[in-house]
């Protein structure tokens, strides 16, 4: 044993100061090796539908009303399970229905404390009891712990438990006890959540979402596009900046910025009226839903088409800056013509639908007027003091990456860049160039450094790699060859709208390509998966969420409302747990209000990945890998007990 090894012994036996305290611990650990693996549950392409996201997650993507069907089989009807799983998802809202309907509310609570217990004893049973005890909440843990720890066949207990439940109603704590109990089961269906990118965006409650992942007990998020444009805005960056306020505005969602994040959008608001106050801006068409307040609009599109142009210039500005992003194609400022109103592209002239650009310099059209760099200023500092929405980077960050390999699945939002070979594709970065997974390393690397490097030249070029990760052809997470916003804007021709996928996407059923990914990021493709979004899988087209015979798995099939039209389902779901993998296709959720009163949950329909021969253990996970080493480490110290290499103590 080296002096190195004798001194991390020492350090552990302050933990376990003698041979027993050890002993106990190798116990404990080599028994939690061998309880069944726990759940994950993978969501993606959430994009700010807060109330679908938090009844999926409530409800564990129908793991809960699974657990309450395997509890009671024949002994429940439809319609009691139906009642008691809306109660477990909306336990508070649904007591106020029930305290209000019910004759004899006693009964009523006796009946659903017994029920509650029934399902709490069950999604608990494959944990240890330190792990639940952990989870309980504190006011009624010891009262908790005693109902679901109670052994069917200790009869002379019987009498203790019941009154266990009729002292909880005699005291008027059945309320609270419901609340807590429906909560602790919607904390043990999942053990860990995965979240594969793209929260933001599009509908209206990000926020809500984000402080939701905040609270959540285990959770990984892999960085999506419309993640890390948010983070690049609160890193400061004015093109990430000026994308955010121009996705909010197309979508009708200023009200996140205003509402959810408290950024102050007067000076925009000024500066439209002020720039293009007498123009019809009615090009930047706003897509709103019910919820948005029309008396808005026309100053809303205003803000819309002011933020649009910034947007344009300042990301020429980058695009002249990097000749190495190999963005030149999107050039298109000065390739306008504003007398004749038309613009060049690739040697054809094309009518633009608005050419009312009065900030736009022929001299040099990528310059931000004195109006625009005064407002961008102002903009920049609101993002970057708004106390909230650094909170949510930061949290981004600190539980998030571009990337993760856990238990054998390989976890990223969109895609590897690769050629048309299926090789990786080489990109330079800095002057150097990368591929495959240290193409992925570099680049967080650097977007790291964008939000909290204190070099100022090395935050400045991290904040410009956050709005290339966002929209650069070769980015892992976008995908494509352009983002063709000017000309969707612009161009009545739709063919120029045209977004062409990277070759990754053409490749999905490429076992040699999937197989060279799998081990470029240190897996073996023989019993690992990859798992991404960001392509909306098409179902109503015949396109399948499972592709190359299960090696990979694309769980985007339209969280968001504005893509159900496209994929006609409202969103997949990946559940993970110890018989299986199984994908989880959602219908669409009309409202959590709609969800209480009609005991109506999301009708889903499973489809079955993978189905284990035999049931998995922690022994098969990375915590199980973890854990021997732990146990490893214990039983050298154990030795050293016994061989008198460190003395115990008591």
């Amino acid at each position: 044993m080296t002096d190195i090894d004798l001194m991390y012994l020492k350090s552990l036996s302050k933990q376990y100061p003698n041979a027993a305290a050890a002993s106990t611990e190798i116990i404990n650990l080599q028994a939690i090796l061998n309880l069944p693996k726990s759940t994950e549950h993978f969501l993606t392409d959430i994009h700010g539908e807060y109330e679908q996201f938090n009844h999926v997650l409530k409800n564990g993507s129908g793991t809960v009303r699974r657990k309450i069907d395997e509890e009671f089989g024949m002994n429940l009807s439809d319609k009691d399970k139906r009642s008691l799983a809306t109660l477990i998802y909306y336990p508070k809202e649904k007591l106020d229905i029930e305290q209000e309907k019910e004759d004899n509310i006693e009964d009523w609570y006796r009946i659903t404390l017994h029920r509650l217990v029934q399902v709490t004893k069950r999604v608990s049973s494959k944990y240890t009891r330190s792990k639940v005890r952990k989870a309980l909440p504190k006011e009624f843990a010891y009262v908790i712990e005693e109902l679901i720890t109670e052994k069917a066949e200790i009869q002379n207990k019987e009498a203790y438990y019941n009154e266990i439940i009729h002292s909880i109603i005699r005291v008027g704590a059945a309320p609270d006890f419901i609340i807590a109990l429906a909560n602790l089961i919607q904390r043990m269906v999942i053990d860990h959540l995965h979240i594969v990118g793209d929260i933001f965006d599009r509908g209206p409650g990000p926020h809500i979402i984000m402080d939701t992942l905040m609270s959540y007990h285990s959770v990984d998020i892999q960085w999506g596009n419309h993640d890390i444009v948010w983070m690049g805005a609160a890193a400061g960056s004015l093109a990430c900046i000026a994308n955010v306020i121009r996705f909010s505005a197309r979508y009708g969602n200023l009200r996140i910025l205003e509402e959810g994040y408290g950024i102050n959008l007067i000076p925009l608001a000024t500066f439209a009226l002020d720039t293009y106050g007498n123009s019809d801006t009615s090009v930047f068409k706003i897509k709103y839903d019910d919820n948005y307040d029309v008396s808005n609009l026309n100053l809303d599109e205003k803000m819309h088409k002011a933020i649009s142009i910034i947007q344009f210039k300042l990301e020429g500005q980058l695009i002249r800056k990097y000749p190495e992003f190999e963005m030149n194609d999107r050039l298109l400022l000065d390739k306008i013509d504003l007398e004749k109103g038309e613009i060049l592209l690739d040697g054809k002239a094309y009518k633009l639908k608005d050419s009312y650009m009065p900030t736009l310099n022929p001299d040099d059209p990528y310059a931000l007027s004195p109006e625009e760099e005064e407002l961008m200023d102002r903009l920049k500092y609101a993002f970057m003091h708004c106390e909230k929405l650094n909170r949510h980077v930061k949290f981004l960050f600190s539980k998030g990456s571009l990337y993760k390999v856990y238990n054998s699945n390989l976890l990223y939002h969109g895609c590897v860049p690769l050629d048309e070979k299926g090789n990786f594709k080489r990109v330079t970065i800095h002057g150097k160039e990368y591929a495959g997974k240290a193409l992925y390393d570099i680049l967080e690397k650097y977007a790291r450094k964008g939000y909290y490097s204190r070099d100022k030249e090395e935050r400045e070029f991290g904040r410009d790699i956050m709005w290339y990760i966002w929209t650069g052809p070769n980015s892992p997470v976008f995908g494509k060859d352009k983002m063709a916003s000017f000309e969707r804007y612009f161009i009545e021709d739709e063919s120029t709208h045209k977004e062409t996928k990277c070759s990754y996407y053409k490749l999905l059923d490429n076992e040699e390509v999937i197989d060279r990914i799998l081990t470029e990021f240190g897996l073996q493709p023989a019993y690992s998966h990859i798992v991404n979004g960001h392509v909306p899988v098409e179902v109503k087209k015949g396109a399948t969420p499972i592709r190359c015979g299960g090696r990979l798995l694309v769980i985007d099939g339209g969280f968001s409302k504005a893509y159900q039209g496209k994929t006609g389902i409202a969103g997949y779901t990946l559940v993970s747990n110890s018989h299986g993998m199984r994908l989880v296709a959602h219908k669409p959720f009309e409202s959590a209000h709609s969800a209480i009163i009609n005991e109506s949950d999301i009708f889903s329909d499973d489809i079955s990945v993978e189905v284990y021969p035999m049931r998995r253990r922690v022994a098969d996970t990375d915590i199980g890998a973890d854990i021997r080493d732990q146990i490893t480490q214990l039983e050298e110290l154990l030795s050293a007990y016994r061989e008198g290499l460190i003395r115990e103590r008591e």
